[in-house]
């Protein structure tokens, strides 16, 4: 079957803080090194293999860029979880998921992670330990994930394997609609998994497996040996991180 890629190029509406410090309309469209953000993570899928990349795209200088591309442009529904799934029905399994600030996405971590994916499960994570994130951009400022395994961050890099991933799509809408009410979010955990979490005795593996066996599919991690797969642009200390390291 054909490995597919969603990107992940929508607004979440007013004035991006990132787009408005580098003097463009759209994150999507700053300029690294020549090259747009979105140019930067379509090349790096492609170089990896896959040939089908579709794009969650605003109207107007985005679409115009991803036509450039040559993607395969979606309009963006309500916000990133939603757009995912209407990728996903679109694009069907396997596909990967990322997104058009992932400005040092390269084509041998993907490799990597199609490699270690487990070949049983719906859907894979890429997330990378702290130890390996401040090794290779110890400049960089993150929310970690912290568990019984240690802190982790999350990679933007995502297998839906299955035609069954549509469900961890809908968990992910669920989750988003109540970001706002995060007790609801904390039900789904349940107490027993919570009180492990909050004594620090839950693993991460141990916590998304628990999550997605929930959502009635199969979850797994994957740890990236890439420090800076986890570096992506959501602030202008990011982008000033990104353009030294490249240079």
């Amino acid at each position: 079957m054909t490995l597919s890629a969603l990107i992940l190029a929508g607004s979440r509406g007013g004035v991006d803080p990132v787009a408005a410090y580098a003097g463009v309309p759209h994150k999507a469209l700053i300029v690294l090194e020549g090259e747009t953000l979105l140019a930067r993570v379509a090349a790096a899928l492609r170089g990896a293999g896959v040939q089908r990349v579709l794009a969650s795209a605003d109207a107007g200088a985005v679409a115009d860029e991803a036509d450039k591309l040559g993607l395969e442009r979606l309009a963006p529904a309500a916000g990133p979880s939603a757009s995912a799934a209407a990728g996903f029905a679109a694009g069907g399994a396997p596909m990967l998921v990322t997104t058009a600030d992932h400005a040092l996405l390269r084509p041998e971590w993907i490799a990597a992670f199609l490699d270690r994916a487990p070949r049983d499960a719906d859907v894979s994570i890429l997330l990378a330990r702290r130890e390996a994130v401040e090794r290779d951009a110890p400049a960089t400022k993150r929310t970690w994930l912290r568990f019984a395994d240690g802190d982790w961050s999350g990679c933007n890099l995502f297998l839906l394997a299955s035609p069954r991933a549509a469900a961890a799509l809908a968990l992910w809408q669920e989750v988003e609609r109540d970001r706002k009410r995060p007790w609801r979010i904390v039900i789904r955990l349940g107490p027993g998994m919570l009180l492990r979490y909050l004594l620090r005795r839950l693993t991460l593996a141990e916590a998304v497996a628990r999550i997605g066996a929930r959502a009635g599919i199969k979850a797994a991690i994957v740890e990236s040996p890439y420090g800076l797969a986890a570096v992506d642009v959501d602030k202008p200390a990011d982008l000033d991180l990104v353009r030294t390291l490249v240079r």
